[in-house]
């Protein structure tokens, strides 16, 4: 007997299951795992009925292209009035809505949100933390709020045995909208060709233990039982099953589908011949980041800036010695960048979000590096929030607020930076118009005081200087050969650095073509 055939529905059917009101928690991690086809219908329907209204929507990770796919496509006044995420960056709709002051909108650490489902799910009052102490997220500084008309009341500081600690209060969730590769004849869930499993059983679990609706699109049909240790959620909490249209279950939003991501390398292929970096400001910052990278460590490399390291550990014959993971779930292989950050290549295990940052957050990690976009006197990182641009900070303070090292990459200037790299040193051809080091950073996405206070190891890498986050504040420990100190970094920076051991930076840094040994 087929028991998920009364449950295959068409998407515009699905699209009618969800009520003006009903808080909808969407899975999925930038283009991986994202139910387009469910989002789309969902947008096609308000604007030619007006109807559902009101909604809240919840996700951990960001889902979109930075244009219109996603959860882009609820980015509409009126369709939603409350958004609880956990990046922001890839959704500038919703951004401006929140900007605007046209929904009430927080912003909570990725991992807190994925643990989130699992508490209310098991009906526990919420999940309570250090995660997110110190930062904007702190309900003593901004309780994760993006705009003036949200609300507080989300997180709140408890006290357990004399220690504070932050409690994000559970809610019901009425609708889940999932994503699997295909559904069995019991209507089980199977994750065999997606990049990432994401938390969509922990989703599922709190939106049934909410008496709600779980809406599941898929890629296929089956006409077996798959085999059980396969299944990722089980038929019992599926009420319907939607076949994707054609273009909207691709494996990320920057690939169709790529083998790489869900399967063992060949044998005999060398997956860590990477493309060699060009010599530029990326290359210096991610080599000298690379430098504090040591064997048998266990990484993670953020978006952006640090995904360069990875190509510096591969000429360095390092990345079969080290295990980089990403908070989506991979553990080893290479992580993929742009539109398919999240997934990587040739991995030894793609376990679930949640425990991904249950490990993270426990202290798993020795080493992570993190792009910067503003720092501090006090150490503090700013990457969520720039006058009208909301970020947010996704996995961000999960992951530096609890690796051993943590590495923050970017240039000391932005807008326009040209440079040379010759001959040993550095020449700067034109400054950056936008100073990075400033008095106060804007908003406080990493507290360099709770970073002191746990006694974490944090440097401040770019291409000109490197600072070490002491007891005494922000200590400038390197500069480039070729640099001058006082008009190219001093009077670049909103406030003074300590200064007690100054050395230069590796000049092999700064030779272009070079052969390229690993450091001493």
């Amino acid at each position: 007997m087929n028991r998920r055939d009364s449950k295959v529905i068409s998407p515009e059917q699905a699209s009618s299951l969800v009520k003006s009101g009903d808080t909808v928690a969407c899975s999925g991690f930038v283009g991986s795992g994202h139910a387009e086809t469910l989002t789309a219908v969902l947008e096609q329907r308000f604007l030619s009925t007006g109807e559902p209204r009101n909604l809240t929507l919840v996700y951990a990770a960001g889902q979109g292209d930075g244009k219109h796919r996603g959860i882009n496509h609820l980015a509409h006044e009126g369709l939603v009035s409350r958004v609880i995420g956990g990046h922001w960056g890839l959704v500038p709709g919703l951004g401006k809505l929140a900007l605007d002051n046209k929904i009430h909108a927080y912003n909570f650490p990725q991992g807190v949100i994925c643990q989130l489902y699992r508490d209310i799910a098991a009906s526990r009052p919420g999940c309570i933390t250090h995660i997110g102490i110190g930062t904007f997220i702190d309900p003593e500084i901004m309780g994760g709020r993006l705009n003036s008309i949200t609300p507080p009341g989300l997180v709140e500081p408890v006290i357990l045995d004399g220690t504070r600690w932050l409690w994000y209060k559970s809610f019901p969730i009425h609708t889940a909208l999932l994503r699997a590769t295909a559904a069995d004849s019991s209507g089980n869930l199977l994750m065999d060709r997606e990049a990432v499993i994401g938390e969509v059983l922990p989703i599922a679990q709190a939106v049934r233990n909410s008496g709600g609706t779980v809406i599941a699109q898929v890629e296929e049909l089956l006409d077996y039982p798959a085999p059980p240790q396969q299944v990722r959620v089980p038929g019992i909490l599926v009420d319907a099953v939607v076949l994707a249209r054609p273009g909207e279950h691709d494996q990320t939003f920057g690939e169709r589908y790529n083998s790489a991501y869900c399967s063992a390398p060949p044998e005999g292929e060398d997956i860590y011949a990477l493309e060699p970096m060009p010599y530029d400001e990326r290359r210096i910052i991610a080599e000298r980041a690379c430098d504090e990278l040591a064997p048998s460590m266990t990484a993670n490399l953020g978006i952006g800036m640090p995904e360069g390291i990875a190509r510096i550990a591969a000429e360095r014959r390092m990345l079969e010695e080290i295990t980089l993971t990403v908070e989506s779930g991979p553990i080893g292989g290479i992580p993929a960048s742009g539109l398919s950050f999240g997934a990587s290549r040739y991995p030894d295990a793609v376990i679930d979000q949640c425990s991904q940052f249950d490990f993270y957050d426990g202290g798993g990690l020795d080493y992570a590096a993190l792009g910067s976009a503003q720092t501090d006197r006090h150490g503090n990182v700013n990457v969520s929030r720039f006058g009208t641009k909301v970020a947010g900070v996704g996995g961000f303070v999960n992951i530096s607020q609890t690796a051993s090292t943590v590495v923050f990459c970017g240039t000391f200037t932005a807008g326009g930076l040209s440079l040379d790299v010759s001959g040993g040193k550095l020449t700067i051809l034109q400054e950056g118009r936008t100073k990075k080091f400033i008095s106060q950073v804007d908003q406080t996405s990493f507290s360099g005081s709770h970073a002191v206070g746990r006694g974490q190891r944090v440097l401040y890498v770019t291409e000109r200087a490197v600072f070490s986050l002491t007891q005494d504040g922000m200590e400038l420990i390197e500069a480039a050969p070729g640099i001058d100190v006082k008009t190219q970094i001093l009077d670049m920076m909103e406030f003074k650095p300590v200064i007690k051991n100054l050395r230069r930076m590796r000049e092999s840094l700064f030779i272009r073509d070079r052969e390229i040994p690993p450091p001493a």
